[in-house]
């Protein structure tokens, strides 16, 4: 991504993210960033699996410094490594399967996000990534890892008050519903096949919460009908955006937040924002020279 053009917008996301009604951002009390989701906040699992989709080579990575490709689907930083820099934490966030870091790097932030996973365990199987139910897994491992290096009561405080990150759920759709007969066999209508990704969505955030999780932001979606290869596969409008799937992202988006609402009031003392990406890289895609030099890489 180019990092000029995006860091306000990362920076009023984290803002979002830490900030109840009337309260300033105090970068000392985040400890660390936990990330969980799909190709839009992973740094690089996929490099140590056995999947075709892995971006460790190049033209990905060429806005990154030293211009090396990491397995970030991007051309340089992605939104997590732009978030633990304004906490004040470090400049990029490593990714839970990579050799080369160790619980100490892992002690300020850590991602478990896989490119091309899903809600849906179907969605993981498409293209052998990593599933989400997995990445909690790892999270429990890390949890343990943690209280052997920091002690049982330091590493309590730093989980719970990290901030948890989630982006996930165009690969369901993209990925799975639309392209799967099997799926939209089993839920019939796409709004049952989303109420279906909510339940999980909801099943996920009360599993973080009872192994200590407290403030959660819960990603929508962003108009994937406009992903370039939906445009190009678009045959109705060729190089336009498929308005169906953007429709669904939007109605989809509603329903996230309405379970966001809903965890707020039932489960005591946690915090969960929805980080809605839909309309701002929405006015990216109509209006970009607002954003100064594009050259993002919209994709996956």
């Amino acid at each position: 991504m180019a990092e000029k053009s995006h860091l306000s917008f990362f920076i009023s996301l984290i803002a979002t993210l830490l900030l109840g009604p009337g309260l300033s951002p105090v970068r000392a009390k985040v400890p660390a960033l936990i990330v969980f989701g799909d190709s839009s906040v992973d740094t690089g699992n996929n490099n140590g699996i056995q999947t075709v989709l892995k971006s460790n080579f190049e033209p990905y990575g060429q806005d990154f410094e030293g211009g090396r490709p990491t397995g970030r689907f991007s051309n340089g930083r992605v939104t997590p490594d732009f978030l633990s820099e304004y906490c004040g934490l470090k400049k990029t966030l490593p990714a839970y399967l990579d050799p080369s870091y160790k619980i100490a790097d892992f002690a300020t932030g850590v991602v478990f996000a896989s490119a091309g996973t899903g809600y849906d365990n179907t969605t993981a199987s498409v293209l052998n990534v990593i599933p989400f139910w997995k990445q909690i897994q790892y999270y429990m491992e890390y949890r343990d890892r943690l209280r052997k290096y920091l002690g049982d009561q330091k590493a309590k405080e730093t989980v719970s008050e990290a901030v948890y990150i989630i982006s996930i759920g165009t690969n369901d759709f993209l990925e799975n519903y639309y392209v799967l007969p099997t799926t939209r066999l089993q839920y019939g209508t796409v709004q049952q096949f989303e109420d279906h990704l909510v339940g999980v969505a909801k099943k996920f955030i009360e599993n973080i919460y009872s192994l200590g999780a407290r403030k959660i932001s819960l990603g929508g979606l962003p108009p994937m009908g406009c992903l370039p290869l939906e445009r190009t596969i678009n045959f109705l409008a060729v190089s336009e955006c498929n308005e169906e799937y953007n429709n669904v992202a939007v109605e989809f988006n509603g329903k996230l937040k309405g379970l966001v609402d809903q965890l707020n009031k039932e489960m005591p003392g946690i915090r969960v924002v929805f980080s809605n990406p839909y309309y701002i890289m929405m006015q990216m895609i109509k209006r970009p020279s607002l954003y100064g030099e594009f050259n993002s890489c919209f994709c996956h």
